[in-house]
């Protein structure tokens, strides 16, 4: 089976009845098992690979979210793009919960997780200065704005390692750094589909204020805010889908070509 879209659904987002005349593949790879396995069929006429990142029941927590097999995965079935829905929490007064955000930059705070797939007799030195694909990002921001969807076409992510959530000390850290949002699944995931040439685009939906409010953020609220609004992403991934063109034209499809000393 061959795929040419990835779908990588985080929380909330774990329908593989999207998918339709999907096929469920078990893959191993030399990175161990994927997070579940992967359902490939129709979106829109594509050629469609989804994959839940937690597993279909929630049962991985970040760190343990095995993305290097995951990506590689998604890189075996042909896969070149990868739309990725997650939650995050927001910084800032104008992401409000129920907006999404496509995120463009990162902050890396995670400890435990590997970040490459050249860990033996080769060192890889990929670019990541923009680290999620620009010419994906401008498909997800025209389908939201003629949904009429409440969107931020840019934000700075900070991937904390974890799966607490942030003190009032962080956030309010995070906020001084002009960091827009904080979640715990961003990073390996787009710097290894940047490493695996793929095109990446994050599609963020802001489920609460984190912790600089003043008002302690739980599981509870995330799931909730995000089962309000899984129609919209799902809705804004059918659409984007349709429109992503056959051929790439951005810098994503050749990273590798200066990334080795």
């Amino acid at each position: 089976m061959q795929a040419e879209i990835g779908i990588i659904g985080g929380t909330g987002f774990y329908d593989p009845h999207l998918v339709k005349k999907g096929m469920e593949t078990r893959l191993d790879t030399p990175y161990g098992p994927p997070s579940d396995l992967i359902v490939v069929g129709e979106l829109n006429d594509r050629k469609v690979a989804f994959l839940p990142r937690h597993g279909k029941k929630h049962t991985i927590r970040p760190t343990d979210v095995n993305s290097r097999a995951n990506i590689h995965a998604l890189k075996e079935l042909g896969v070149q793009r990868i739309l990725a829905p997650s939650t995050v929490g927001s910084l800032r007064e104008e992401y409000k919960p129920g907006d999404l955000v496509f995120v463009d930059q990162f902050i890396d705070r995670t400890t435990r997780r590997e970040e490459s797939f050249y860990t033996g007799s080769k060192v890889c030195h990929i670019s990541v200065a923009e680290p999620t694909c620009p010419d994906l990002r401008k498909i997800l921001v025209e389908v939201a704005e003629e949904m009429s969807i409440s969107y931020h076409r840019t934000g700075t992510y900070v991937c904390i390692e974890g799966p607490r959530f942030s003190t009032k000390a962080e956030s309010k850290m995070f906020r001084n750094w002009g960091a827009d949002v904080v979640g715990m699944t961003l990073v390996p995931e787009c710097v290894l589909a940047r490493e695996a040439e793929i095109c990446y685009a994050s599609i963020a939906t802001v489920t609460d204020y984190d912790v600089w409010k003043d008002n302690p953020v739980s599981a509870g609220e995330v799931a909730r805010t995000m089962k309000k609004n899984i129609e919209k992403v799902k809705n804004l991934v059918v659409e984007a889908t349709a429109r992503i063109p056959k051929e790439r034209t951005c810098e994503c499809k050749d990273a590798l070509k200066s990334a080795s000393v």
